[in-house]
């Protein structure tokens, strides 16, 4: 049983609330008012002091300790009053015990208070009465408090059939009441608990953590990480601790250090955790108006400034603080494991490796492999060959087994021997490299080494993003983190698993020279975040250095270089361009070189995006990068940067086009629809998509509007065709409509002819119903912007009945300034502005009014939006149908541009 030490003075019972618990000679309905406001006052001031002393700078464990005796004098002076007239023997028969959290003496702010009534069957009538007294008078004060009424009956029968429930019992302490009737309670309940199959209790125990860490996704670097549920969070310190005391049937942490089970080192390492952790969540409790125990993005920059944290040239307070977060969640999922280690290795009687079996099989000179674990056979093997730490990596992959705790123990204990000399020595560089190469285990082998902190010291830039935070709402997981997800996305390439769903890149990955530089660059591709801005070359100009470092050929080093620099030119041109632009394809052919450039690239790019987060990879995406990766190769393979003459192809294609129509369409009017396409439109299609439009166009030239859907050709959006006359600001319609019905436009191609026709490609997602062709969702949308182009609607009254506002409680997300981007270098014909802004309702319209009001003409649209953060490009011409190059007017439309985005939605 641990006692709570006694609160500072400041936090005992007023004395005129202990005389009303006291005084008998009023009744007790006469008293409880009184009680109640006294009360209500005691816990309000004293919680209002708690939190000075935590915003002066209290410890964790100081604020958890007041608010621990706080409450513990609180229930025992409701007890008081609660029983000062109920007739009883001394109160006999009747305890009140502190369970879970709060029997631990781990009060935060808003934890829960959890207690239980423990009667011994003669103290039954009395015990209901005092507990219904009890419980009102909390509910009253507004006090959300966990109760139960039991006997040692009750205990013992919901002990074994629930695991939490007796695991709630571990952590009971006394609060008021009889104290005989506790120790009664401690010899039939407690003990007999203590001593029951403790290998059943950890087999349940951890099954429920696997689900808790699914439930709260299994990694410690989620960038709004659980404080108490999530990985390297309290709950990692309490599972830990509740198998190691009912293994060891200890009532405490402490007591495991007094039994020879936990050092005084490991215990304090759990209190300093507890320190940590506590101190942080005291502030979330204290920010939060409810329960709460998620660190949301607006939190994180109020605790950081909270701790201390300054902005600076690397990096915001809050993603240092954040940073510094995920390093200390590391530790704790470190010692909770150990703790756990140990109470799994407990049967064999010893923590050290297991030896003297049979089955033990040496595998290397200083190494043996027993039950699936590599182990060492001369425990100071590291100290005399530091280079031996990276083979016992590369021999747990080629043999398929884990590491030890031993041998992780003596990797970490080791670190500091990894210098310069050590880090370039042939066996640690020969013996890396093999690990990269190997056909199977790569990535278990690198999570070791990164979850060993052994990668920060092989490879010291990489300890540069070791738990790095990007504080937005798109990456999901810390930098490092995000680069090993992503080396297991071309693994999964490689294996097959996207082979039906991406043939082409699958083929590609298969067709790569060297496997293991393409995972070294991509290991290393974000490594330069560490450093501030410009990641991308920064983290290039750091590569030779590894490369000299790792032995890498010139040719090597070069291309290692070469992708860390341009690994996110890709997915930039793919999403940001047009990509029907022959000469940006050239240009970014010569780029590329040559064509093992482009294949590395590819791979990479697509491993970067999927490894964002799980919404980031679309099929739209997968498209538009398999069609630049596919037009760039066929360059790159032709030997030369020139396309066919453009005559020649557009005069082949209209063969073809007449050619598919024939006997349907009569050949005078496919004639004169080929006559007035433009150049871009005819070598932007295939024939038979081009004979297919002109089908949709001849269906509807009796309507104002054609209007068409069809699935795109993977099931992931929608393909709009709209046919209309064209009009000024036809675009800025559509895209009001599309944005009142909630639908997402990802990209868009906009074409007029010659004789006026407007002819609009959209590829789209809509919310639930909108991905059938069919549904009666799209005939409300046509009809809608039907209305708009006649003229009997207003966009802006659709917007203003079609959306709701959105939820006061929606979770706030971290706002990137807007930023408008000119360039008129990248296309011959247009001015393209690349357009950087927070996603809110309307904005895509409010964009295109702008540019209509502006009295510019659109000529392709890129839309991009990643989770919250809008990277549209727009493609735009002036009235007399060319660039915007005067510096006045290029100003103008930034400014026109910045302000709409400032603007509410309409």
């Amino acid at each position: 049983m641990s006692l709570m030490p006694e609160p500072p003075d400041e936090f005992a019972i007023p004395e005129g609330m202990r005389d009303i618990c006291q005084d008998a000679s009023r009744p007790y309905a006469a008293r409880r008012a009184d009680l109640l406001e006294a009360a209500s006052d005691y816990w309000k001031q004293g919680r209002d002091r708690v939190r000075e002393y935590h915003r002066r700078g209290a410890s964790g464990h100081e604020v958890v300790q007041q608010l621990t005796g706080m409450a513990d004098r609180l229930m025992a002076a409701l007890y008081a009053f609660a029983a000062s007239d109920l007739r009883t023997d001394g109160h006999a028969g009747c305890a009140v015990v502190a369970l879970g959290g709060y029997g631990r003496g781990q009060l935060n702010p808003r934890s829960d208070i959890d207690i239980m009534f423990f009667h011994n069957g003669k103290g039954r009538r009395f015990t209901e009465q005092v507990s219904e007294r009890m419980l009102y008078l909390l509910w009253d004060m507004g006090i959300d408090v966990g109760y139960s009424i039991r006997n040692a009956h009750h205990c013992l029968d919901i002990a074994k059939s629930d695991i939490t429930a007796r695991t709630a019992l571990l952590d009971s302490r006394y609060l008021c009441g009889d104290r005989r009737c506790f120790e009664e309670y401690e010899q039939v309940v407690l003990s007999r608990v203590l001593d029951w199959n403790s290998k059943s209790y950890v087999t349940q125990k951890l099954e429920e953590n696997a689900r808790r860490l699914g439930k709260y996704n299994a990694s410690v670097y989620l960038l709004e990480p659980n404080i108490k549920e999530g990985e390297g969070g309290l709950r990692d310190l309490h599972t830990a601790q509740w198998l190691a005391q009912i293994k060891f049937k200890a009532r405490s942490l402490y007591e495991l250090v007094l039994r020879g089970i936990v050092t005084e080192k490991e215990y304090n390492k759990f209190e300093c955790a507890y320190d940590y952790l506590w101190r942080i969540r005291n502030e979330l409790h204290f920010l939060s108006s409810g329960k709460n125990e998620q660190l949301r993005f607006d939190q994180q920059e109020k605790i950081a400034r909270f701790l201390g944290y300054r902005d600076d040239k690397r990096a915001l307070a809050v993603e240092q603080f954040m940073q510094d977060y995920y390093a200390h969640a590391v530790h704790v999922e470190e010692i909770a494991t150990r703790l756990t280690e140990k109470v799994l290795r407990h049967d064999q009687g010893t923590f050290a490796p297991r030896s003297g079996s049979a089955s033990r099989r040496p595998v290397a000179d200083g190494f043996y492999i027993i039950q699936g674990e590599l182990c060492l056979s001369r425990a100071g093997l590291f100290e005399e060959r530091p280079e031996e730490m990276m083979r016992a990596f590369r021999l747990a992959q080629v043999h398929g087994v884990s590491l030890s705790p031993q041998v992780k123990a003596r990797i970490r204990d080791n670190l500091h021997r990894i210098n310069n000399t050590v880090r370039r020595s042939r066996d640690m560089v020969n013996t890396f490299m093999e690990i990269l190469r190997h056909h199977r285990g790569v990535l278990q082998a690198l999570r070791d080494m990164h979850y060993l902190r052994f990668l920060n010291h092989f490879i010291p830039e990489f300890g540069r993003i070791y738990c790095k935070v990007q504080h937005d709402a798109y990456h999901v997981f810390t930098v490092d983190t995000h680069s090993l997800f992503a080396i297991g996305e071309v693994i999964k390439v490689w294996q097959g698993e996207y082979a039906e769903e991406m043939p082409r890149l699958t083929d590609v990955a298969n067709d790569i020279e060297k496997r293991e530089l393409l995972l070294l660059a991509i290991l290393l591709h974000d490594i330069g975040k560490g450093e501030g801005r410009d990641h991308c070359n920064k983290g290039a100009d750091m590569m030779p250095t590894v490369a000299r470092r790792l032995s890498l050929n010139r040719e090597d080093s070069q291309r290692l270089e070469f992708l860390v620099r341009h690994h996110l030119l890709m997915a930039h041109i793919a999403q940001r361009r047009d990509l029907h632009d022959d000469r940006m394809i050239v240009d970014f052919a010569r780029t590329m070189g040559m064509s093992e450039n482009l294949k590395m690239l590819y791979l990479l790019t697509f491993a970067d995006l999927k490894a964002v987060g799980p919404d980031v990879w679309t099929g739209w995406k997968s498209m538009l990068l398999e069609e630049l990766f596919d037009k760039t190769h066929l360059v790159l393979e032709r030997g030369n940067f020139l396309f066919e003459k453009r005559s020649e192809k557009i005069r082949n294609r209209k063969r073809k086009v007449q050619a598919l129509l024939e006997g349907e369409i009569d050949a005078r009017i496919v004639a004169d629809r080929l006559r007035n396409a433009s150049t871009r439109y005819l070598l932007s299609f295939r024939s038979q998509v081009i004979a297919d439009h002109i089908r949709l166009i001849q269906g509807s030239r009796d309507k104002r509007l054609g209007f068409f859907v069809a699935g795109g050709p993977d099931g992931s959006y929608m393909e709009l065709t709209i046919v209309t006359h064209d009009l000024q600001g036809l675009f800025t319609m559509i895209t009001g409509v599309m944005s009142a019905y909630g639908i997402n436009i990802l990209g868009a191609q906009i074409f007029t002819q010659r004789d006026g026709t407007a002819f609009d490609l959209l590829q789209v997602k809509g919310p639930s119903g909108y991905d059938d062709a069919a549904s009666e969702k799209w005939r409300a949308v046509e009809e809608s912007l039907l209305a708009v182009i006649e003229g009997r609607l207003r966009v802006e009254e659709l917007l203003r009945k079609r959306h709701r506002p959105l939820s006061w409680g929606e979770p706030s997300r971290p706002r990137v300034p807007s930023r408008i981007d000119v360039d008129n270098e990248v296309s011959q014909e247009y001015t393209v502005l690349d357009v950087y802004t927070h996603d809110e309702v309307g904005v895509l319209y409010r964009i295109c009014r702008t540019l209509r009001d502006l009295g510019l003409y659109l000529g392709v649209a890129k839309i991009s939006t990643k989770v919250d953060q809008v990277a549209d490009t727009f493609y735009v011409k002036d009235i007399f149908s060319q660039k915007i190059r005067d510096p006045q007017r290029i100003e103008e439309v930034r400014e026109c541009l910045l302000a709409c985005l400032d603007k509410a939605p309409h």
